[in-house]
């Protein structure tokens, strides 16, 4: 049947697929040569296919989390400060990939994360009997994103954003730390998402490294690894401990 090339095995449609994980000479490299022991091109497929995987984990990695919420009917003990500023850093991180051509292996996870952090938002605001203010709230970060991923965004406000990345993410793991502190309590925090998303960070540091070798993409994405870490012993620490009223959500409205 029909070959990716003369001097490969590889079928045409399977070849494209292994491009996207050994491009260019790597490809030959792998399924030519057959030489997989060649170090650079090794750290290359690597990168990609964690990359990829985790991009994959994105698509599901806060879905624990809403469910918990729908199944609690509560975003107690969620910090919606906290939440925005992730969301924000996020939003920077694909803002800031898509502007500068990056990879799509390197940056795609913030387009999935960014929707399901939206979606924890909005439910925050609707079981605290807001949801106008939740439906506002959704469609401003709409509006930003279509700006910030539009040719109208100068490339010096990405970078800015991006820098400021560094701090307010690790900013916002740093309130939810403190709101399970103070709380004594995680509350409806997902065990799932934050290992996940901790171990998401980390890999993440290794990808970056690879296919960006930005100095502000692999910051962030350290600080982001210690404070998912912080949170993530928290969850074990405070595992057995009863829910309390939460401090840094929003106040539910009374009739």
């Amino acid at each position: 049947y029909q070959m990716a090339a003369n001097s490969t095995i590889i079928p045409v449609f399977l070849a494209g697929w292994l491009q996207m994980l050994a491009p260019d000479d790597c490809f030959d490299e792998f399924f030519v040569k057959f030489n997989f022991f060649d170090v650079p091109c090794l750290k290359i497929f690597i990168s990609k296919c964690l990359g990829y995987a985790i991009i994959c984990g994105s698509f599901v990695v806060k879905v624990p989390q809403i469910v918990k919420i729908l199944t609690a009917k509560s975003g107690r003990g969620i910090s919606l400060v906290s939440v925005t500023l992730e969301l924000l850093a996020i939003s920077a991180t694909w803002a800031y990939g898509a502007g500068h051509n990056f990879p799509f292996s390197s940056y795609g996870e913030a387009l999935f994360l960014a929707i399901q952090t939206s979606i924890i938002a909005f439910l925050v605001f609707f079981y605290a009997g807001r949801t106008s203010a939740g439906l506002v709230y959704v469609s401003v970060y709409v509006a930003c994103m279509a700006f910030l991923l539009s040719p109208a965004i100068p490339v010096g406000l990405l970078t800015v954003l991006q820098a400021g990345n560094i701090f307010v993410a690790s900013f916002s793991k740093c309130i939810q730390a403190w709101e399970n502190f103070t709380n004594s309590s995680t509350g409806q925090l997902s065990v799932v998402t934050v290992y996940m998303l901790f171990l998401g960070s980390c890999a993440r540091i290794f990808t970056s490294i690879q296919e960006t070798g930005d100095l502000m993409v692999i910051s962030s994405y350290c600080l982001s690894s210690i404070c998912n870490c912080i949170i993530a012993v928290q969850l074990v620490y405070y595992w057995n401990s009863p829910p309390c009223q939460d401090r840094g959500g929003i106040a539910k409205k009374t009739s």
